[in-house]
């Protein structure tokens, strides 16, 4: 049978429709004083057996009627103001009657396999955060009382931070390098070099770029997070600078094609003239986007009261994230063994133990960076497109993950890597092969490098991820409009890969700083 969802037309056990009640109670509202009310008083008056109410019948008969009147015209002007907003008009006395039918039409429940997606899920949603937050309130005070306060920064800031010095005056020298890109643009703008030459430059330009901190970074025994700043901030500049060579030099090509009368289509022609300037490029190395152009979609103004509360939720955010490392995370870790050597039960307890705090501390550290430290920055220089990611939570396929979990990156990949490699014959597959290959590399590079550990654990993990976006795409496909890609995207990068990748590289570390001891 099918599921109808238009109510059918029934009618009551007296074959009156649900129209001819509302009629009939307006009706008998207007008649509020009817003989029949009077009637009734009288009945109960003479079984009372007192004289005197009969006496004093007629006075407050006549209260009462005026009353009713009263009554009735304010139900009417209620009941019509109703009727204006759309609410339907039931009398009371002829709500729910034994003879009218409960049951009209086929219902589904709300929680259905049909239904369940249809519905609203926002108080279920806010019960999952009161749970979350009573459970989670009573293990931090289970922590502390066993525990106590274990938050040491020596892993984070030490006395040994104040020799981080080279590595800070390594950060601020790396403005140099973009510089010396807009020199060589210039000298190109003016053709004093040819393009084989600028390709030359801007090769050794970006590889001393990317280079110079690594050395760096190894000859000094630096702080963990001092390192992964450099190393972060080295590689935004790389992928900057990359993005503003290969857009100028396309820009001259199409001036070129342009020069000698060629046609191109609309989506080439652009939208402003060919120039190298170094405001464009000053821009361009402080704005939250890692693609050039020569200009951008820019707010009107800098809402200064927003950036302040940003501010303030960034430190609190990054403190929660602080907490959870050092309170949770820290003593886990630092009581298990290397998760490839020794009892497999052993360590799988350990990894699904260390999986809840760093599922918190990844969310946390996505909020603080992609939401909130990227919109303070657009805010501040008022840049305009502020979609640094898409709802990467709903993801089906491993694919989908990493096309909306990062997407000033993802726009870099498509921009500088993907499509470059599709124009010059190389197959779809392959093309997204060389850029995993180049996602895997600088993902090692952050993390390798600041800990002085090259075992290639990141490399590994992010070219494991070509045979899951296979998988998740054949389960996709075979079966079509379900969560199971998006379950198993969950499970490889919070409960499996992540607590894996923190313990092979703790685990390493400790090894390698006892044996530099």
């Amino acid at each position: 049978m099918a599921i109808s969802d238009a109510p059918e037309s029934v009618g009551t056990a007296t074959g009156q429709t649900d129209s001819d009640l509302r009629l009939l109670s307006l009706r008998h509202r207007s008649s509020a004083t009817s003989p029949a009310s009077f009637f009734d008083a009288e009945v109960a008056a003479r079984a009372s057996g007192s004289q005197e109410s009969l006496n004093n019948k007629n006075v407050e008969d006549n209260k009462d009627c005026k009353s009713n009147h009263a009554a009735s015209d304010h139900n009417i002007v209620n009941n019509d103001a109703r009727k204006e907003h759309g609410e339907q008009v039931i009398d009371v006395k002829y709500a729910y009657r034994p003879s009218v039918p409960a049951h009209r039409r086929i219902k589904e429940s709300p929680l259905s396999s049909d239904n369940i997606f249809r519905q609203s899920h926002a108080g279920l949603f806010n019960l999952c955060i009161v749970v979350l937050v009573a459970v989670n309130s009573r293990l931090i005070i289970e922590n502390l009382m066993k525990y106590g306060w274990l938050i040491k920064y020596g892993f984070w800031f030490s006395s040994k931070s104040l020799r981080d010095w080279p590595l800070f005056m390594c950060c601020l020298s790396l403005n140099i390098f973009p510089l010396a890109a807009f020199i060589v643009e210039r000298l190109a703008q003016q053709k004093y070099i040819s393009e084989r030459v600028v390709v030359l430059l801007h090769l050794v330009i970006s590889t001393v770029e990317l280079s110079y901190p690594v050395l760096v970074i190894l000859r000094c025994d630096s702080a963990f997070v001092s390192g992964v700043t450099l190393m972060l901030f080295t590689c935004i500049v790389w992928l900057k600078l990359v993005s503003y060579a290969h857009t100028n030099y396309d820009m001259r090509a199409l001036a070129v094609s342009k020069e000698k009368g060629e046609t191109l289509p609309n989506t080439l022609i652009m939208e402003h003239p060919y120039t190298v300037t170094i405001g464009s490029l000053a821009y361009f190395m402080v704005a939250p986007t890692l693609c050039y152009q020569t200009s951008y979609p820019r707010t009107p103004s800098v809402r200064k009261g927003w950036v302040f509360r940003q501010l303030v939720k960034l430190i609190i955010f990054t403190g929660v994230m602080g907490f959870i490392i050092e309170q949770y995370m820290n003593p886990i870790v630092q009581n298990s063994h290397h998760p490839l050597k020794g009892n497999l039960l052993y360590a799988i307890e350990r990894i699904l133990k260390l999986s809840v705090p760093n599922v918190y501390v990844w969310l946390c550290m996505f909020y603080c960076f992609f939401h909130l430290w990227l919109n303070i920055l657009a805010e501040l220089f008022r840049f305009g497109d502020r979609e640094f990611y898409k709802d990467w939570w709903n993801a089906r396929t491993v694919e989908e993950y990493w096309r909306m979990w990062n997407m000033p990156v993802h726009k870099w990949m498509v921009r500088h890597i993907y499509f470059p490699c599709i124009r010059n014959g190389i197959p779809k597959g392959g093309a997204s092969l060389i850029a995993f290959l180049v996602s895997a590399v600088f993902h090692e590079l952050c993390i390798a490098v600041p800990c002085h550990v090259f075992k290639l654990w990141a490399f590994i993990g992010i070219m494991f991820q070509v045979p899951l976006v296979w998988i998740t795409n054949y389960l996709q496909n075979k079966y079509r409009n379900s969560m199971v890609g998006n379950m198993i995207f969950w499970f490889i990068f919070c409960i499996l890969g992540q607590p894996m990748s923190v313990l092979l590289y703790y685990h390493d570390l400790m090894n390698r700083k006892g044996e530099v001891d």
